[in-house]
């Protein structure tokens, strides 16, 4: 079955900056949809300007693996379309969190923590470590690999410990950082990749490219796709597995009664 997947951007810096635009024409979100395509994937575009920032509920259940990019417009976001993304990951859809995306409201939601970092706007080299060589979404890529211009993100990284890192970084400052990472939230996957800094071309590396590929097909579960995540159904007793008798009175079954 084909992957379907959506690749999200606010698409601010592309309108409103000529390196951005000179580097992404067609936007991140347009060039990471390519790449998606060409490797297999069927990517849609979604952008914040859209109405419900293009993630209507019929666009999410369509979508097996969300993909995020966002930066200066974080606040934006609607926090109702914010808690529909994170439902539809509790329920089973892959979620690949991009560069800036870490102070994204439906990360820092699902992550529970403030996803804050330290960081630097240099141009400086980071070489990207593989310290999960076997993960999946480390298939087929160099060890290391170097991107020669992006900006710093170091450590303290303020997320929860992930189940497993599957990149560290080295910045030419000095700085390590935990780049990527993965976790289970509800039924759905989540992975953080860093890099992405919007005035460096580094959606067009061939390197970057693979690993976001990668991270789509490992994200994709359509099997632990589920109706409602936040359903806390009653199993009666004559429901249950074993057969069991009822003991004692049950605030569910008897009602509440006044307290005097």
């Amino acid at each position: 079955m084909t992957i379907r997947a959506t690749v999200w951007n606010e698409y601010h810096h592309e309108q409103t900056n000529r390196t951005v635009a000179d580097i992404y024409p067609d936007g991140i979100h347009g060039t990471i949809a390519a790449a998606l395509q060409a490797a297999g994937i069927e990517a849609a575009t979604a952008t914040l300007p859209e109405p419900e920032h293009g993630l209507t509920e019929e666009r999410l259940a369509q979508t097996d693996v969300l993909l995020w990019w966002g930066h200066a417009r974080h606040g934006d976001v609607d926090d109702a379309i914010a808690q529909r993304v994170a439902e539809a990951v509790w329920a089973g859809m892959g979620l690949i969190v991009l560069h800036s995306g870490h102070f994204s409201k439906p990360f820092k939601k699902l992550m529970g923590t403030p996803c804050n970092l330290t960081w630097r706007e240099a141009g400086e080299r980071e070489r990207i470590w593989l310290t999960a060589p076997n993960h999946p979404i480390a298939a087929g890529v160099p060890n290391p690999f170097v991107l020669e211009n992006e900006e710093m993100y170091g450590e303290p990284f303020g997320i929860p410990e992930p189940e497993q890192t599957v990149f560290v970084s080295w910045f030419q400052g000095g700085e390590v950082f935990r780049s990527g990472a993965c976790w289970t939230r509800g039924a759905g996957k989540v992975f953080y990749f860093r890099p992405g800094h919007e005035t460096y071309p580094t959606y067009h590396d061939a390197n970057v490219l693979k690993v976001i590929a990668n991270a789509v097909e490992w994200a994709y579960n359509p099997a632990a796709r589920i109706a409602d995540p936040n359903a806390a159904p009653n199993v009666p007793v004559e429901s249950a597995p074993e057969k069991i008798e009822r003991r004692g009175k049950g605030l569910h079954a008897e009602g509440e009664e006044g307290f005097r």
